[in-house]
């Protein structure tokens, strides 16, 4: 192995595979609670990727509660989760890795939150 390859390995041993933000590969994933719902989660991923936020859309035929287990087994940093009420509010509920659900918040405000953290570099 290459001194790349034992940074990254001791990097992930270090955190356990919880990296912080700035570092995830996936730093996003958007969990829409029924297949209606896809269209609001494109436009959502469309936005976040303009700002540079690295994001995933769930389009798994799952319930709800599947994929964000799903999501916090691969140590998702955040999960946007939207129904029929945040589309009519246009609005997000935001659940933190290990923290859980954090309520419901606009993206503008979500945006203003990530880009802090990962400009910041916060390790939490």
């Amino acid at each position: 192995m290459g001194s790349l390859e034992r940074f990254i390995g001791i990097l992930i041993e270090q955190f356990a595979g919880s990296l912080p933000i700035w570092l995830a590969p996936v730093q996003v994933r958007l969990l829409p609670i029924a297949d209606r719902h896809l269209d609001y989660g494109r436009k959502l991923e469309k936005i976040l990727l303009e700002q540079r936020i690295r994001v995933e859309l769930d389009e798994d035929n799952e319930k709800i509660g599947s994929k964000i287990r799903k999501a916090e087994l691969e140590k998702i940093p955040y999960m946007l989760i939207f129904g029929d009420q945040e589309i009519s509010n246009d609005s997000i509920n935001i659940r933190k890795r290990g923290e859980g659900d954090q309520g419901a918040s606009s993206l503008e405000q979500f945006n203003t939150q990530i880009k802090r953290e990962i400009e910041e570099k916060t390790l939490s």
